[in-house]
Order: structure tokens, then C-alpha cells, then sequence
């Protein structure tokens, strides 16, 4: 018996025998509710992106659902879950094949692949799932799986590597019952062969597992690249004026593209960032313009955010504004139930619950002029 055929009966005697793991997509025959599933869980945990696809098919049952919706309330409900390019090809793919295509979803793995945010893997798992179609799916938990059960040392990431695991998946595949086997590898990676502290001594496995066998589970499987983070320094101004605040959406081609945003300053280092005090506030105020009174009400504790490839740290300061309103043509005014409306980054949000509703709802407590 060859060893990817080994391999495959062992996987899918494990699946059908062991694998208890409850999933709400699993077993789903409604492509719209698929394709769905799969584009969530793009760069994301499933513990994580279970209640946003139970948010998402309560909101909308259908693909025409989403379509019809707008794209800042499709935003809304992403909210948290970041990657928002996700997002907006989730919307923009969910109108094309709605009004384009009549509802009608792509049924071939190129014509699947042809969609907007649907890589290989993605394509795959929908072609599997939806259509039976015997295409093998390749991911994080695929990589790591069959370059321990079969010791390849390829770096996953390089192009030679890509093309040998692939070339491998296809050849493991069960091609009569590909969507059990495509899930039952993805689960086993999820479950049993995990990056960290792997079950490597219930494996099923174990006995031909090349890894354990040459004890170098943790060293495979090996990338050859390493992710530079950028790291960035906000300050973000909260700026209110009787009972609305200010806020601005971000439109350039740069992190949290599309949401909403308080008026902020970005620094150049921690150090800048840090000695940035209380009068920076009126050198700020005034650059954008603002000549009215202002109080100072509080400085929010620094919240760091990491992003795939960017690290952010942000602090806010809450200022409010006397007198005749003046504001800079950028900024929009909105009431606090707006502002609860719109969609906003992580981050953003964690100061907007900690000072703006605070302050609205009367919990700030007395307004102190602070210098």
C-alpha cells in the first residue's frame, strides 16, 4: 500500500470514529451558506468566526439578502473580525452572482475561483462542499499535517513548496468522497496535529508519522519567509460639541480602509507618541483649523493592536468643544446613537465604549478644565 493511500484510510477512519468536532457550516449543503463559511474563516480561527456566520445567516438567509444590503451595514456586522477586504469582496461577490447571475452560483472550481476573494483553497473547499467535486483543499492545517506525516522539508511558502503539497493533497484525496475527506484533514490539523502541543502520543498516525519518528514534529513545517510588522503610533481625538462627536471615514488605501475613525495624528516613534501631553491638544485643534474654547476632559491608557502585518498601538483624548460649532470639512457630526450605528475598527471601538457613550449616557462625571 502506498503511503498517501495509507494515509487517507487512516485519516478517514479517525474522521468517521473520533472526530467530535462540532462546527454549524459542517455538513452544509447550501452553497451561498459555504461560500459564506469560507470566506469568515479566511485568516480566522473557527471558535472565533462561529458567531459571525451565525450572525450573518440570521441577518441574511440568502445571497440575495446580502446583496441587498448596504455595504456599511455589511460592515457593521464584520465588525471585530478585521481583514475588511474580506468584506467588501463578500459584498461586491454577493451582488455579482445575485443580480449578475441570477442567484445562480458558480459550479465549477474555475469558474469559483474567478470570484472575488476566492483564492485555490478557498475555491477548493466550495468546489468540494457544495458541488462533490474532487478537488483537494491546501491550507495552514493541510501544510502542517502532511509535512510532519511525510517529512517534507519544502518551505510551504516558496513556490516549489506550494506545488509539492498540492501535488501531494491530490494525490491523498479521497476522490469519491472529497468534501469528508477535505474536512476530516482540516479537522485533524485543528484538533490533533495543532502547531503547539500536538497529540502526538493518541495520534493514529504515530506509527508512520515521519515527524514523530525523527522527533522533529516542532521543527516542520518550515517557512522560508519571516513577516515584517510595521509598527504605527495613533493618537485619536474624540471631539464633541453639545451631544455629538466628530468622526471621519478612512479612505485611503491603508489599515481599516472604509470604516469610521475618530480625527487623529500619527507619530513617527514611541517616543514622539508618548511625549505628545495635554497642550498638544490645542497645537492639533489648531492645525485642523478649530479656534472655539475646548476642555480637555480625559486621556484614555494606551490600547495595542496586532495586525497581520502591522502593529498599532492608540491612545484617545477625549476634548470638548464650547461655543459656536467650527469644525474642519472632513469630519461628520453624529449623535451617540449614530455613532453606535457605524462601523468602526477594534480598536476605535474599545475607546468609543470607554469615554463617548460614557459621556452621553451622564457616567463621565464632573467636567474638570485640564491644562
Amino acid at each position: 500500500m502506498n503511503p498517501s493511500t495509507r494515509f487517507r484510510q487512516k485519516l478517514i477512519k479517525w474522521h468517521t470514529s473520533e472526530n467530535t468536532r462540532a462546527l454549524p457550516w459542517k455538513e452544509e449543503k447550501d452553497v451561498y451558506r459555504i461560500w459564506l463559511s469560507e470566506i469568515i474563516l479566511q485568516q480566522t480561527r473557527a471558535d472565533q468566526g462561529w458567531k459571525y456566520y451565525e450572525r450573518f445567516t440570521e441577518a441574511y438567509p440568502t445571497i440575495t439578502d446580502l446583496a441587498k444590503a448596504s455595504l456599511e451595514e455589511v460592515y457593521k456586522l464584520w465588525e471585530g473580525l478585521g481583514y475588511y477586504n474580506r468584506c467588501r469582496n463578500l459584498h461586491s461577490t454577493a451582488k455579482y452572482i445575485a443580480f449578475d447571475l441570477k442567484g445562480k452560483f458558480p459550479n465549477t472550481f474555475e469558474s469559483i475561483l474567478e470570484l472575488k476573494g476566492v483564492g485555490p483553497y478557498t475555491a477548493a473547499a466550495i468546489a468540494s462542499f457544495g458541488f462533490g467535486l474532487p478537488h483537494a483543499v491546501v491550507d495552514g492545517n493541510v501544510f502542517r499535517v502532511l509535512s510532519r506525516v511525510f517529512g517534507i522539508e519544502t518551505a510551504v511558502d516558496s513556490t516549489a513548496g506550494k506545488k509539492q503539497f498540492q501535488q501531494l493533497a491530490n494525490e491523498c484525496l479521497d476522490a469519491k468522497s472529497p468534501a469528508a475527506y477535505n474536512q476530516a484533514i482540516m479537522d485533524f490539523g485543528a484538533t490533533v496535529c495543532k502547531p503547539d502541543l500536538p497529540g502526538c502520543k493518541s495520534c493514529c498516525m504515530q506509527s508512520f508519522c515521519v515527524a514523530f519518528k525523527e522527533q522533529r514534529v516542532n521543527e516542520l513545517p518550515v517557512k522560508e519567509k519571516k513577516i515584517k510588522i510595521r509598527k504605527r503610533w495613533f493618537r485619536f481625538y474624540i471631539v464633541m460639541h453639545k451631544d455629538k462627536v466628530a468622526v471621519q471615514k478612512r479612505t485611503a488605501k491603508d489599515v481599516w480602509s472604509n470604516l469610521y475613525e475618530f480625527p487623529n495624528e500619527e507619530f513617527s516613534s514611541e517616543t514622539e507618541w508618548k511625549q505628545a501631553g495635554a497642550l498638544a491638544t490645542g497645537l492639533w485643534l489648531k492645525g485642523e483649523k478649530i479656534k472655539q474654547p475646548h476642555q480637555v476632559l480625559s486621556v484614555t491608557k494606551a490600547i495595542k493592536q496586532q495586525l497581520s502585518h502591522q502593529l498599532i498601538w492608540g491612545n484617545a483624548v477625549l476634548v470638548l468643544l464650547t461655543g459656536k460649532q467650527t469644525s474642519s470639512n472632513k469630519w461628520e457630526w453624529k449623535t451617540a446613537d449614530e455613532v453606535k450605528q457605524l462601523p468602526f475598527p477594534k480598536l476605535l471601538n474599545d475607546f468609543l465604549k470607554a469615554a463617548v457613550l460614557e459621556f452621553f449616557t451622564g457616567k463621565h462625571g464632573t467636567v474638570k478644565q485640564k491644562t
